[in-house]
């Protein structure tokens, strides 16, 4: 049987942290922890391209589209390297999970600037799930705060045990080991006991792309 793997990605502002695990589920051994751009660090806007400087809102929509345009390539570029490493060779990657903080519709945010988060927040999420349905991956997402919950739904492990084995996946890919790449190793953990739906692709819009304010 090809060795499967799968990967779980703790989504942040501007980028994204990975942890590829490989093996049978039930007993997965961790194989890579990268850090996958979705902005340009020579353009720092891009990291937030909901916005204008600190606490101060993007409201120029070409800009915002613009720097759009960006986050979308360079996820996908940085997708397809992940993709081609060498970590993968021999084996399948068809299963993924991204947590993230929230899946809140922007236009139910009434304050201007948590709205730019949340734009931005939704942005990154889509960028990814793009990236990886154009590889052919399917994916899953999962708000952190129910990750434990859906973690333990799905691995038939004691809590105990749980946290024992990310521990371990810690020793083996070293520092640092903190809370995202902890969360990410949950989402590999659970993307790996299921095959995630298809996602159907989402037209963009630009109510999509967060160029409106209200």
């Amino acid at each position: 049987m090809t060795p499967a793997h799968a990967v779980g990605f703790r989504v942040k502002s501007g980028f994204a942290v990975a942890i590829a695990l490989r093996g049978p589920a039930s007993a997965p051994i961790a194989v890579a922890r990268r850090v996958v751009m979705m902005s340009d660090p020579k353009i720092p806007a891009t990291k937030q391209p909901h916005h204008a400087g600190l606490f101060q809102i993007e409201e120029d929509t070409r800009e915002i589209v613009r720097r759009v345009r960006i986050v979308e390539r360079c996820c996908a570029a940085s997708v397809e390297a992940l993709l081609c490493e060498s970590w993968l060779e021999g084996s399948s990657f068809r299963r993924a999970a991204i947590i993230v903080g929230s899946t809140i519709d922007p236009e139910t945010v009434g304050n201007p600037h948590i709205r730019a988060h949340a734009y931005e927040g939704q942005l990154f999420r889509r960028v990814l799930e793009d990236a990886l349905r154009a590889a052919g991956v399917r994916s899953e997402v999962i708000v952190e705060k129910q990750l434990t919950a859906t973690m333990n739904a799905r691995v038939s492990r004691r809590p105990r045990e749980i946290a024992a084995t990310l521990a371990r996946f810690g020793d083996t890919l070293g520092r640092p080991w903190r809370a995202d790449e902890k969360s990410a190793a949950s989402a590999a953990c659970t993307a790996s006991q299921s095959a995630a739906p298809s996602a159907t692709p989402t037209p963009t819009s630009a109510v999509r792309l967060g160029v409106k304010y209200g």
